[in-house]
């Protein structure tokens, strides 16, 4: 089950003109591809979260470039694109006492929405999530997202 756990590049950026081309220039330049991708603005800093087909050479190379990063490790959820979907796996974590800390989303090519979760208690929740039949994604299903 160790294989559904997916690292998540996590930088802190300065909010301004430029920062972001760097960033993605960086990446492009070493042939890592951006499978997801958000950013949460805080004023005149911004955390970009992404999830990549090769973590660690974006990590090398953002570092190499001079921005702070981290490897953060999340879960890939595969849900219908359909209502209700985000309320279910929200429904099994919270029965269970598993917070999500915090999730960004994202519709594929073949109709299914893909839901990337930090969560406060990695393990459990794979346990759970595997439990009741909710698809976890691991790398090589973001190489081929």
């Amino acid at each position: 089950m160790e294989d559904k756990i997916i690292k998540q590049i996590s930088l802190f950026s300065e909010n301004k003109s430029g920062k972001l081309a760097s960033i993605a220039n960086n990446l492009k330049g070493a042939d890592v591809n951006i499978r997801a991708f958000t950013i949460a603005e805080a004023g005149d800093f911004g955390i970009v979260r992404m999830v990549v087909d090769k973590p660690d050479v974006a990590h090398s190379i953002l570092h190499d470039a001079g921005f702070t990063v981290s490897e953060t490790s999340v879960l890939g959820i595969e849900m219908e694109d359909v209502p209700g979907s985000l309320s279910n796996i929200a429904d099994v974590l919270g029965n269970y006492n598993i917070n999500i800390d915090y999730a960004y989303a994202f519709v594929t090519k073949t109709d299914k929405a893909m839901l990337i979760v930090r969560v406060d208690d990695i393990r459990s929740a794979l346990k759970v999530l595997s439990n009741v039949n909710i698809n976890l994604i691991d790398m090589s299903d973001v190489e081929a997202i």
